[in-house]
């Protein structure tokens, strides 16, 4: 059986939503962050990163949310998650995931996670200034160019949307009005209403 490990307010909601929704047998192992619990020896040797997510599988440990996302739909494909049949298409979700997580992903993180890049106090809170900003561009691009909606792919439901919700979950804690972009809050409502989420969401509260 899968072993998932995730911790609230990240980015494991993404893949863990997908393990939901794909109905994957697996074991879910919260960690506390406020506990420091992902430096824990035992972790470490289960993620020497000190991240989440991390999936246990039977040849290993995968990390690193893109990562996830596209081994669970490729090994349950009868879930149809990713657009495996349709290499382009399929590109195209690697870079819709990819962009969540070198750019949207950081631009969430100079938040509260700042001092990954400066120790200054003053550059710190310069940063911390810029966030809503970055974020608002960031989901302007999504907005506009990225989501084809209903949902990101167009008609078809995917390991995209998953992500997009987690993410979508931070403009609030950022300043951002998530109602000003009106098809990514029409995603985030349709994602909402889904059962698989709605479990995810009670594990993560």
């Amino acid at each position: 059986m899968l072993k998932f490990f995730y911790a609230s307010g990240t980015c494991a909601m993404a893949p863990h939503i997908v393990l939901e929704q794909l109905g994957c047998p697996h074991e879910a192992v919260r960690l506390d962050f406020s506990r420091n619990e992902q430096q824990s020896p035992d972790y470490l040797k289960v993620n020497p990163k000190a991240r989440v997510p991390a999936l246990v599988t039977e040849r290993g440990v995968i990390t690193e949310t893109p990562a996830l996302l596209l081994y669970l739909a490729q090994r349950y494909p009868e879930g149809g998650l990713a657009p495996l049949d349709d290499l382009f298409v399929l590109a195209q979700a690697q870079a819709f995931n990819s962009y969540l997580c070198s750019t949207v992903h950081v631009a969430h993180a100079h938040r509260r996670r700042g001092t990954r890049w400066v120790d200054d106090e003053a550059a710190l809170e310069s940063m911390q200034r810029r966030v809503a900003q970055n974020m608002t561009e960031c989901f302007d691009l999504i907005e506009r160019d990225l989501l084809q909606g209903p949902w990101v792919l167009g008609d078809r439901l995917s390991i995209c949307d998953a992500y997009l919700f987690t993410v979508t979950q931070w403009l609030p804690g950022d300043s951002v009005d998530v109602s000003r972009f009106a098809k990514v809050a029409d995603h985030q409502r349709r994602m909402a209403d889904l059962p698989a989420v709605q479990r995810v969401k009670a594990l993560h509260a």
